[in-house]
């Protein structure tokens, strides 16, 4: 009598199992970030007594509004001297300043009041849709001495939606569902450890906006084409590990 067996012969189950364990590990490759899609802070230059350009990148999170707004709220324990915004088409930057609970010595100035917040407000049809990311800059400094500093940051969404992004990560490490940006700044290295302080008529040094830009821009491209390499490797693995078992699983002899 015949019979159909269930399981591939002996010769193919040790490739199955080379094909699977690819399968898997071409799955892993695929970018964290996709999977964990939160608003975070890139700084270019976070020595203390420097000027930095942060840059936050915003991806979308909604299937379906839009972002059309971003509000940071900057520290007032150590308040930045100077801000400024890098334009955004399609988007209106604006700063506010606040009077500070006790003057502040910053690099020979006392400061009494500082930009406590900036908002980038989305022009009437334009917001960050579905699927998309938007990056926002700032130039602020001189930077104070090495510390961990929070930047709270709140998205609204087209549809009334408001996600604070604020919430502080246990010394665990555990992320939050909701993490603020966090910049750490560091101590000053090298021969010219100020630099970016303010120039001689006490205007801000331009920051070095383009290091954060290249980071953040070529990094994710590259990660983004591991993953869909990764991704159609597995896929590729699957398929033919499939076919394979097709092929030894037919009609064997039997009584």
């Amino acid at each position: 009598m015949n019979h159909h067996s269930t399981r591939p012969p002996t010769r193919w189950r040790r490739p199955l199992l080379v094909l699977a364990g690819l399968a898997t590990a071409g799955l892993a490759l695929l970018p964290a970030e996709t999977a964990s899609a939160h608003v975070r802070v890139t700084p270019d230059n976070p020595t203390s007594g420097g000027f930095s350009a942060l840059t936050f990148r915003v991806p979308n999170e909604s299937s379906t509004a839009g972002t059309v707004k971003l509000t940071v709220k900057l520290p007032q324990d150590m308040p930045f001297l100077y801000v400024s915004t890098k334009p955004v088409p399609g988007w209106t930057a604006t700063a506010t300043k606040s009077k500070l609970a006790e003057p502040v010595e910053s690099y020979g100035t006392t400061l009494t009041e500082a930009v406590s917040e900036v908002s980038w407000t989305a022009d009437k049809g334009v917001s960050i849709g579905p699927g998309e990311y938007q990056e926002f800059s700032l130039s602020v400094g001189p930077l104070p001495d090495p510390a961990t500093i929070l930047l709270p940051t709140t998205q609204t969404y087209s549809d009334g939606t408001v996600v604070a992004w604020d919430q502080h990560t246990p010394a665990s490490g555990e992320e939050p569902e909701h993490p603020a940006p966090v910049l750490v700044v560091v101590a000053a290295t090298g021969a010219d450890p100020h630099s970016g302080a303010p120039t001689s008529d006490g205007t801000p040094a331009p920051a070095q906006a383009g290091a954060a830009g290249t980071s953040t821009s070529t990094a994710d491209p590259v990660a983004r084409t591991l993953g869909l390499v990764g991704l159609v490797a597995g896929l590729g693995a699957l398929a033919f590990a499939f076919l394979a078992w097709r092929r030894g699983s037919g009609p064997t002899a039997g009584s």
